[in-house]
């Protein structure tokens, strides 16, 4: 057996083409959105990842208000930062590029920024109200995933979901997304990670295993049950490798599978924009 490919690239054409009316729809209406970034330090790879997303906003036509600071920046000086683009009408969502140097406390500068403008969905109230189902940014990769199983055809209502993975960003959030009542989710989800000794069990059973504990190879075919769909959503990078937590020898057993590069990385990016535009849509209906 050879696993269908379940690349990424294609939702997130789907997404972006979804977005652009969207983009005119706001301009027209006088407000041109904008994705602010705060890049924290020299780390070349968080760079580029900024400079990106930067040039991606600008295709899109977006602003970019950037707040550089440097590699001995306080946290002090990034929560300044921070409040600025809070007060920053041209700016309607934020990032701060993780990670940051060691002194500074990413926990303090994430609730220091305004969690309507918090366009990772990680802000404390934000992930509230995805516990409540309420409206507001939602996680990107979380939701990039869901996006690309609905895009896929690959049917999620009612079936067994296991994340392998507990973290903040991905595996928690994801549980709390794929459990809501709509066709793309309603699933029966179950979250198992590293401290689990008897993980396997619980991934064999899934109709769905989503790989997100940043484990590079953690998921190996004697993981999972033959025909399942694999979603690989944790990695790891050595320098500027790669590592997926899902081994390539599972292309041989399970039904359906994300590429090892071109996954679920497209997705995440697309949310990310997709939920400023959305932080955008808000505040023209409140104005």
């Amino acid at each position: 057996m050879t696993a269908r490919l379940l690349p990424g690239a294609p939702v997130a054409e789907a997404v972006f083409a979804d977005l652009v009316p969207r983009i005119a729809r706001l301009k027209e209406a006088g407000h041109t959105p904008g994705l602010g970034t705060v890049l924290v330090g020299e780390d070349s790879a968080s760079a580029g990842y900024v400079g990106m997303k930067m040039a991606k906003a600008a295709e899109l036509g977006f602003t970019s208000p950037h707040e550089r600071l440097p590699q001995d920046a306080t946290t002090a000086d990034v929560i300044a930062a921070i409040e600025r683009l809070n007060d920053d009408p041209s700016c309607d969502a934020m990032l701060v590029q993780h990670p940051t140097p060691p002194q500074v406390d990413f926990e303090a500068a994430l609730l220091a920024m305004d969690p309507d403008k918090d366009v990772d969905g990680l802000h404390p109230v934000n992930m509230g109200r995805l516990a409540l189902s309420m409206p507001g940014p939602v996680p990107c990769t979380p939701a990039g995933i869901e996006a690309l199983l609905a895009f896929h055809g690959i049917p999620v209502s009612g079936r067994e979901v296991c994340v392998l993975g507990r973290g903040t960003t991905l595996g928690r959030p994801l549980a709390l997304l794929l459990t809501q009542k709509r066709d793309t989710a309603n699933a029966a989800v179950t979250v198992v990670h590293t401290g689990v000794k008897n993980w396997a069990d619980y991934t064999r059973r899934a109709e769905i295993v989503i790989a997100a504990a940043g484990v590079p190879g953690i998921l190996q075919p004697e993981h999972i049950t033959p025909g399942a769909v694999v979603i690989g959503g944790g990695v790891r990078y050595e320098g500027k490798r790669l590592l997926p937590d899902v081994d390539e020898a599972c292309n041989e057993v399970a039904g359906a599978i994300t590429p090892r590069v071109g996954g679920v990385g497209p997705t995440t990016v697309a949310m990310l924009f997709k939920n400023c535009v959305e932080a955008a849509e808000r505040r023209i209906g409140r104005s």
